[in-house]
């Protein structure tokens, strides 16, 4: 299903990954990882959006952001990139964070910006606003030391404008102070039991933000990132706020 909202076209390609498209700009958040655009995905993994397959090779991006070091996978980023893509990554993003094998940000073949939590810019004509993502350490999204899982200053989330409508990605995040005032048309949740907000989080959120779309994603690609999509859509329909599904 490709979801469409005030001139966009929106798909969610599994796991965390956004593409965005308006009438001459495409925009990805996280691309690759767990099956999004890699071929990890086996077809009776339930509630991953519609992955494309091993040989999605699409290079169509004007843009890709990437929220923090568990997003960041340097293949999936080559899948969708060319050579006039721009690389908008999180400043913190260190590959010696994580055993798996990735290219660094830096040595990516393309132009790279690295911005922080709170940061505004525009690239590609594309306006783009960074915003804290993080745990906080009195939540439940904390490890067995009481340390928070994403600690403040791992990531960020993002707020990209394409064609004039502001799509809000959370990254991994708890729903956070700030986060409610933004304005935001497209809201993009994580809804995911564990390590972000949670779908009854990310509901009083959309309340509160009162976007004119919510489309939850990020949930459903492995256990600990289980969800009830149906209840949260029927909570947040309920407040009066429109949501969409975005399933197979």
């Amino acid at each position: 299903m490709t979801v469409r909202h005030d001139g966009l076209t929106v798909d969610w390609l599994g796991y965390a990954t956004l593409r965005i498209e308006g009438d001459d700009t495409v925009v990805y958040l996280d691309p690759g990882r767990y099956g999004t655009l890699t071929g990890e995905w086996e077809p009776d993994t339930p509630g991953v959006g519609h992955p494309p397959g091993r040989d999605y090779r699409a290079e169509d991006a004007d843009v890709v952001c990437v929220t923090h070091i568990h997003h960041y996978d340097s293949d999936g980023v080559e899948r969708v990139s060319n050579e006039d893509t721009t690389v908008v990554a999180f400043e913190g993003i260190d590959v010696g964070d994580t055993d798996r094998e990735l290219t660094p940000v830096e040595e990516l073949p393309y132009e790279v910006v690295e911005v922080g939590m709170e940061d505004e810019l525009v690239v590609d004509d594309v306006p783009i606003a960074t915003v804290p993502a993080y745990n906080d350490p009195d939540g439940k999204n904390v490890d067995d030391d009481g340390e928070p899982i994403h600690p403040k200053g791992i990531g960020c989330g993002f707020v990209v404008t394409v064609d004039d409508t502001n799509v809000f990605w959370t990254g991994d995040s708890d729903a956070l102070e700030g986060h409610e005032a933004l304005d935001v048309s497209l809201f993009v949740p994580s809804i995911a039991r564990s390590f972000t907000m949670d779908r009854h989080d990310a509901a009083d959120l959309a309340e509160a933000m009162d976007p004119d779309l919510v489309l939850p994603i990020h949930y459903n690609t492995f256990e600990a990132l289980e969800a009830d999509s149906g209840a949260f859509a029927e909570d947040v329909a309920k407040r009066g706020v429109p949501v969409v599904l975005d399933e197979r």
